[in-house]
């Protein structure tokens, strides 16, 4: 076992074979360590997230150590079947790395006998292993920025389905009308760890989709359309991008495929949330780059966080008002708030006393957007009702954001810990890696940002199994440009992550706008050790 050091409370333990790591995992979750938080299981590693306060990284690959050799227990031995349309636009490209035909390529998918090995990516996604199907091949040099929900494809050993409409860098060779994921349905995800899947060939004939599966899952939201006003009440009249509610996300689900998500900027977050006087992980409005206005639709006291804006109050009677930002702001009713496009940072934070009603989804009332769970985007004309029986304290009238925001062109250093991938690049790469200043490119999500600079160059040229993947891992493409992930990273990923941004920048990356650049900074070395069963570390 080697022991892949990541930033303060997370390892990631590498493994011979996936079946060693299967069966550590069982080993773990029937035996639980104390202080593990959560354990993500791939290909060949598991990445184990923990409370350094109960257990060191040095305690916790002890633990784990003593548990390899376990046997794995048996699989179920259900069978789902997946009718799949091969009409997937790589199908070509995959018989041609094959040095098969087209047809050799249905076949071999058709007739092979997949096991569910794990969960990942996305809610939903699951990796499906047969390693004697003939089928491995490489993830595309740089992944998609789209792939529609049902696309089936390939990548290293394994084959999956794309459960919603998200990037990715696999092979497409298909495509199904089943839905991967509905919360509609218990379970959620329609294939589940030790399930058998078989694939269908739909030509020729007539498939629908399940009419008891939906292929998105019903949001839910505060929104609610214009009418009679029942209570305090925003209403939004504007929206140049929609924005999403977001608290503190929804820790510990890492079993059933979905990453904790959340607010990209969690410090600005509870500062408004602290400003307004409501419990600091209540659910606030994170606002796009981009103008947003609302009507107060009763007396209402707000925080507006994150990003800098102008903004702007005009009441009903009287002349517009300039209002200050991290500050409460009363409003009466009929006041008409304006939030400027931003001159610094990327996303703001609106907060209302008592907070908004909005129905959580799994635990939280984050807006997901790879999983595509939770409450609906606010759009112009929602109306967003405030809550009642929340707890409250009282109003901050003076309080500090916790760094200043960054703004285009400037260079924002971020730090960073090395690995777990780092000696995947040549030395001089993971060298330049620090030496350089990384443009943020227009290409950015909740999900991601990439960043342009010199390619990285690799001296591991092989596939790299999927692995768990952290919010801030810098993950390298086989074009060798980083992509920093931000709150709504994937679960796991298959390209090697050089660095990870330390905790304490986590919130200042979800900050930087495009035509900013990022300097990254080392705090630690690349650290990485071997364990056999028996060792101390």
């Amino acid at each position: 076992m080697r022991v892949l050091m990541l930033r303060e409370g997370a390892v990631l333990l590498e493994l011979a074979s996936l079946d060693v790591t299967l069966a550590l995992f069982d080993a773990l979750e029937a035996d639980p360590v104390a202080g593990i938080l959560e354990i993500v299981p791939a290909a060949r590693t598991l990445l184990i997230c923990h409370d350094p306060h109960t257990i060191s990284a040095e305690q916790l690959a002890a633990e784990t150590v003593v548990r390899l050799g376990v046997s794995r227990k048996a699989g179920a031995a259900q069978i789902v079947e997946i009718p799949v349309r091969y009409d997937g636009e790589d199908l070509a490209e995959v018989a041609e790395l094959l040095g098969i035909s087209t047809h050799e390529v249905i076949r071999r998918h058709v007739e092979a006998d997949y096991l569910v090995a794990f969960t990942g990516f996305a809610p939903g996604f699951a990796y499906l292993s047969a390693p004697d199907a003939g089928l491995h091949v490489p993830r595309r040099a740089s992944p998609r920025t789209h792939v529609p929900a049902g696309a089936v494809g390939l990548a290293g050993e394994f084959s999956g389905i794309y459960p919603k409409v998200s990037p990715g860098g696999w092979q497409l060779i298909g495509t199904t009308p089943l839905a991967m994921f509905d919360l509609g349905r218990k379970p959620a995800a329609l294939l589940q760890p030790g399930q058998h899947v078989r694939f269908r060939d739909m030509a020729g004939a007539t498939v629908h989709p399940v009419t008891n599966i939906s292929t998105e899952a019903e949001p839910l939201s505060a929104a609610s359309p214009e009418g009679e006003v029942d209570g305090l009440s925003l209403d939004v009249l504007s929206a140049g991008l929609p924005a999403l509610f977001q608290d503190h996300g929804r820790p510990g689900l890492a079993g059933q495929g979905i990453s904790r998500s959340g607010a990209a900027d969690r410090a600005s977050l509870t500062l408004a949330n602290r400003i307004a006087g409501n419990p600091a992980d209540a659910a606030a409005l994170e606002i796009a780059p981009a103008v947003f206005s609302f009507r107060a639709c009763g007396r209402a006291v707000i925080a507006v966080t994150g990003a800098e804006r102008a903004i702007t109050i005009q009441p009903e009677l009287g002349p517009r008002i300039s209002a200050p930002m991290n500050r409460p702001l009363a409003l009466e009713p009929g006041d008409r708030v304006t939030l400027d496009a931003p001159t610094a940072g990327l996303r703001s934070y609106l907060a209302l006393r008592g907070g908004f009603a909005v129905e959580p989804v799994l635990g939280s009332a984050s807006a997901d957007t790879l999983a595509q769970i939770g409450p609906a985007a606010v759009t112009a004309g929602a109306r967003l009702r405030a809550a009642s029986g929340m707890k409250l304290s009282s109003v901050e009238t003076e309080a500090l954001p916790a760094f200043p925001m960054p703004r285009a062109g400037e260079t924002i250093v971020l730090d960073v810990v090395p690995g777990p991938r780092t000696d995947w690049f040549t030395p001089a790469s993971a060298e330049q890696f620090l030496k350089v200043s990384w443009a943020a490119t227009s290409q950015a999500s909740r999900t991601g940002l990439r960043l342009s600079g010199p390619v990285l160059e690799r001296a591991v040229t092989g596939e790299l199994p999927s692995e768990g993947t952290l919010r801030g891992a810098i993950q390298v493409p086989a074009n060798g440009q980083p992509v920093l992930f931000l709150a709504d990273h994937p679960l796991t990923g298959g390209y090697p992550v050089m660095a990870t941004v330390a905790a304490h920048h986590l919130d200042l990356a979800g900050q930087i706008p495009p035509g900013a650049f990022i300097r990254f900074r080392a705090v630690r070395p690349f650290t990485a050790y071997s364990l056999c069963a028996g060792d101390t570390p």
